[in-house]
């Protein structure tokens, strides 16, 4: 939730993300859940959720153009640097609450199968938005007396940003405060589950489908700004990428731009329209022998990335085998995803109370590029 303090943990951060010749990926995703109720009534359930949410990432970010902004060097400090990047390079930050409101039903049951199909309609409340994408770039990184410049540059540019990111991105109390916005926003999700039971009335076999996080929010707070603009630097003459060193938000990116005149507006909007990140959903839990079973999951994205108003996830598949009995469980989840590849985890439940991670054993091998935690505690009666 912290993501400038998770940083500051790594020595060197800004070094190591660009050090490599590969297009950087980079994803944290913090969520936090409010309070929540079910109850099932008959053939019926019924839920209320709350919940924020929190994402930071850069998306195919060019190693080397990267690494002249942000740290002002490049590998060839006596030569130039030829760069072309056709898909649009992406740093997003996005902050939104949501209220949701789930209706299930179970449609048929026998002896053998039961199937249960519903629907999940979510009140959003958007807090923070900051995006600066720049598309089709092709440019050359020069040295220059102070440090290194760019010239013979064009790119697509989109700078769009709202509420407290606007101020400042790299201040991490900027995107907690301002987890949960004004309404201005609705989406829902759908989907079934199939039981194959056993002689028991236990499940063998649970399985289900789902889409989810489909709709749309609009930022809508005072210090709106989202611009489209043409870059244009010819041959001959040079932005100093010195003056972008310490940058704290994206308007004195937009500033440094306007200011140097290599930037023409072509679109200016106040209000900012994002899309969830859209994703289907499939799993299969498979009960192998008494207190013995394996879960298969799959999350596959409907939209892409590089998208300037597109919120971003990631494919996903994760096979994860576990004992679990009534008030004990362990599990071990082995995962691959787009950004990180493979990890692997550990988690256990005790009662209403779980810990985990899908990255600890990777993590502690020192072979992870993903970190993560989750705790919490649930109830019925």
């Amino acid at each position: 939730i912290r993501p400038k303090k998770v940083f500051e943990q790594v020595e060197n951060f800004e070094e190591k993300l660009f050090e490599g010749n590969k297009n950087v990926d980079v994803r944290i995703d913090a969520e936090i859940y409010g309070p929540a109720f079910a109850i099932k009534i008959e053939k019926w359930a019924f839920a209320i959720t709350s919940k924020s949410y929190l994402k930071v990432n850069a998306d195919d970010v060019n190693s080397t153009f990267g690494n002249a902004v942000t740290n002002g060097n490049f590998d060839a400090l006596n030569a130039s640097a030829f760069i072309q990047n056709n898909n649009n390079q992406r740093l997003n930050a996005t902050t939104w609450g949501e209220i949701g409101f789930g209706i299930s039903r179970e449609i048929y049951q026998n002896e053998n199968h039961k199937f249960s199909a519903g629907v999940n309609l979510k009140l959003l409340f958007p807090g923070s938005y900051a995006n600066m994408g720049v598309d089709k770039f092709t440019g050359t990184i020069v040295p220059t007396a102070g440090g290194v410049g760019l010239t013979n540059a064009t790119a697509n540019v989109n700078i769009a940003y709202s509420g407290e990111l606007a101020n400042n991105f790299t201040d991490s109390s900027n995107y907690t405060k301002s987890l949960f916005g004004g309404l201005n926003g609705f989406a829902f999700d759908f989907g079934a589950n199939y039981q194959l039971k056993d002689e028991t009335n236990d499940y063998k076999i649970n399985a289900g489908v789902a889409v989810k996080n489909i709709g749309s929010m609009t930022f809508k707070s005072g210090n709106n700004s989202a611009s489209n603009y043409n870059l244009n630097i010819p041959t001959g003459q040079v932005l100093d990428l010195e003056e972008f060193n310490n940058v704290e938000s994206l308007e004195e990116i937009e500033s440094i731009l306007l200011a140097s005149g290599y930037l023409n507006a072509v679109q200016n909007n106040r209000d900012i329209k994002v899309n969830l990140p859209a994703t289907f959903v499939a799993y299969a839990d498979l009960k192998v022998i008494a207190d013995i079973f394996v879960t298969l999951y799959t999350q596959q994205k409907l939209k892409e990335d590089a998208n300037n108003d597109q919120i971003t996830t990631q494919n996903v598949f994760s096979v994860t085998p576990r004992y679990a009995t009534n008030n004990f469980e362990i599990y071990a989840p082995l995962a691959s995803n787009e950004i990180s590849g493979f990890t692997a985890g550990l988690g256990l439940r005790y009662g209403g109370f779980f810990i985990g991670s899908s990255s600890a054993f990777t993590g502690l091998i020192g072979n992870g590029e993903q970190a993560d935690v989750y705790l919490g505690f649930r109830f019925g009666f």
